[in-house]
């Protein structure tokens, strides 16, 4: 008798055990190069399948060497172009190429390829393919009933975060430290089962970094040289609400119910963003909508009747194109980080598509400020109407965001109106946030009282504004002292005077077009306590004076910390040079946009070494 197996039967070690039983006893098995080829790329891949095919290969020969069966090797290694095109067939081609030329039995546990070797004319043998439940994982008593996650490492305790939804802690879970042969092992544990079990799937693989999801467990692995050492994360859900169980939920039922919308469920990491975006994604589908959700990874823990999409050809984009053919009521896109994210996401609402979107932000207007710049601020509030923020485990805050056509708050000339975007709480109908357009920039105020107001309004956008045309065109020291809600008065050199005023008054009259402020233009000598305020700077005082601050440099901006400064207008210097006058926010900070002239100035004193420092404007 002659046997020609493929790659699943010896993966299975199927051929063993039948030459075992006797049923194929003193057969000829001609294993095909094509076979031990497949086993060896999955082995260098480190994958079980491998290991295991490699082992029943090893169990042929030693049952060769008894005597009990005759074991060759024949046919060729396919090419690297046939490699390419394995999942078109192109190496069980190979495979069955053999069986033929040897008149063998054509020996597969793999359906499809039983179906085409017979009606190829082959001798099929089918082998129905093992039950392939996988038991505990081996990082799984790591975990207990407040476990969120796992965190393991080569030369480390074994770490864990958990708690409560918002009340995680991160502490040590076992005394001794893993050496790296136990990594191994786990790493090995959980490859084998996603390899061999339906209930997982590989997310990402990449040299170094393998993202898997096995049952409810989303599970990184780092190796070197892409980290410093071999580490398991391994995460799971804690907790599974309805939105019943959240504050304000009448309010979200409501709003979801009444059209579909386009949210945002913002909070800090760990506040329990995603466990609510699946409580809303149960209460969506048993209301009758046909739910979606788009994430990478999925890790959504939904019903069956929610269908979990990734990204398609590694493009969240190609997922958006497939499910506008699929056409849900409501997406729920987990998470939105990048301008692509956010890009897909205003698309599919644009095209009608319910959509709630997942966003890491520390306050409510964060998560909305991440729009701008990525889409047309007129659109923002066709693309987002509501703002949920989910705080220690609760919804804490609504927001209806709507556009107005309005003075912006704090402005009072009829010629500033201008389309706003107002972010109102949706529990009280108050105003608390508006976001427009001034002078080319986009600007988030936030409202208070009418003081408040004036201060944010004016005070924290008009003064930059005046001060930043005037230092275009004055080549000295400026400052800028508010009259009222329209009126500024600006102090520079005395030799710059006729450079700010321009001929005829033509360059001031120019600048008080765009800001449609009244400018007065005075000398710094004529500025009431000059001299203290400005620390002598205009007659030979000390320069450098003031308090030392350590900014910090993000992707975005340079940030200025003034605790116990919140609303205080003062000037930035560099080694007592001035740099810039600002308005500290409610927050206690200062935010200068890198890429911007003032933002140049500053990295460059700092990257020379020089004190910044701040003093009372």
């Amino acid at each position: 008798m002659n046997v020609v197996p493929d790659t699943s039967v010896v993966v299975d070690g199927r051929v063993s055990e039948r030459v075992e039983s006797g049923e194929f006893a003193d057969a000829t098995v001609y294993v095909p190069e094509a076979v031990v080829s497949e086993l060896e790329s999955q082995a260098n891949s480190d994958r079980e399948i491998g290991w295991q095919g490699l082992e029943e290969l090893k169990r042929l020969a030693d049952l060769a060497d008894e005597g009990r069966i005759r074991l060759e090797y024949v046919g060729r290694r396919p090419n690297e172009e046939e490699i390419r095109r394995a999942s078109a067939g192109e190496i069980d081609a190979l495979i069955r190429d053999v069986a033929s030329e040897y008149d063998a039995t054509f020996v597969t546990s793999d359906i499809v390829q039983g179906e085409v070797a017979r009606a190829k004319g082959l001798d099929v043998r089918y082998l129905e393919p093992y039950d392939s439940a996988v038991g505990e994982l081996a990082v799984e008593p790591y975990f207990d009933e407040e476990t969120m996650s796992v965190h393991l490492k080569t030369g480390m305790v074994p770490m864990a975060k958990r708690g409560t939804v918002g009340e995680m802690r991160y502490e040590a879970i076992a005394d001794e430290e893993l050496d790296d042969e136990t990594m191994r092992e786990y790493v090995h544990d959980i490859r084998n089962a996603v390899d061999v079990s339906d209930e997982g799937f590989t997310e990402l693989s990449e040299p170094g970094m393998r993202i898997v999801q096995f049952r409810n467990y989303r599970i990184a692995i780092a190796e070197p040289p892409f980290s410093d050492g071999v580490e398991i994360t391994a995460v799971r859900p804690v907790a599974k609400t309805s939105i019943g169980d959240y504050s304000h939920a009448e309010e979200m039922k409501e709003r979801l119910l009444d059209q579909q919308r386009g949210v945002l469920i913002a909070g800090a990491p760990g506040a329990g963003k995603s466990t609510f975006a699946q409580a809303v994604a149960e209460f969506l589908a048993d209301a009758g909508y046909s739910v979606k959700t788009m994430e990478k990874p999925r890790d959504l823990q939904v019903g069956p009747n929610i269908t979990q999409y990734t990204e398609l050809d590694g493009q969240m984009e190609k997922t958006a194109d497939a499910l506008l053919m699929v056409r849900p009521d409501y997406t729920i896109y987990d998470e939105v980080r990048k301008t692509s994210d956010f890009r897909t996401f205003s698309d599919m609402r644009l095209a009608g598509v319910g959509m709630v979107g997942v966003v890491h932000a520390t306050r409510a207007i964060d998560a909305l400020q991440r729009l701008v710049g990525r889409v047309e601020l007129g659109m923002i509030p066709q693309v987002v109407d509501t703002v949920a923020y989910v705080e220690a485990g609760d919804l804490t805050t609504v927001y209806d965001v709507k556009t107005r056509v309005k003075v912006p708050a704090g402005l009072v000339e009829e010629d500033l109106a201008r389309p706003v975007i107002v972010v109102s709480d949706h529990e009280t109908g108050t105003p608390e946030y508006e976001i427009y357009t001034f002078n080319r920039q986009v600007v988030t105020v936030p409202l208070g009282d009418e003081e408040e107001e004036r201060e944010t309004g004016v005070g924290r956008i008009a003064k930059q504004e005046i001060e930043r045309e005037i230092r275009s065109v004055a080549r000295g020291h400026v400052q800028v002292d508010l009259q009222g809600q329209n009126r500024a008065v600006v102090y520079v050199d005395e030799d710059d005077i006729s450079y700010v005023i321009g001929k005829g008054g033509g360059r001031i009259n120019q600048i008080e077009d765009r800001l449609g402020i009244d400018i007065d233009v005075r000398t710094l000598d004529e500025r009431p306590r000059a001299s203290a305020e400005t620390g002598g700077v205009g007659s030979g005082g000390e320069r450098g004076a003031g308090e030392r601050v350590t900014p910090e440099i993000t992707g975005r901006h340079i940030i200025v910390p003034l605790g116990g400064h919140a609303g205080e207008t003062v000037e930035v210097r560099a080694d007592g040079d001035y740099l810039f006058t600002a308005t500290v926010s409610r927050g206690g900070e200062i935010q200068v946009s890198r890429g911007s002239a003032i933002a140049e100035e500053m990295e460059g004193a700092i990257d020379r070494g020089e004190a910044i420092t701040v003093v009372p404007s």
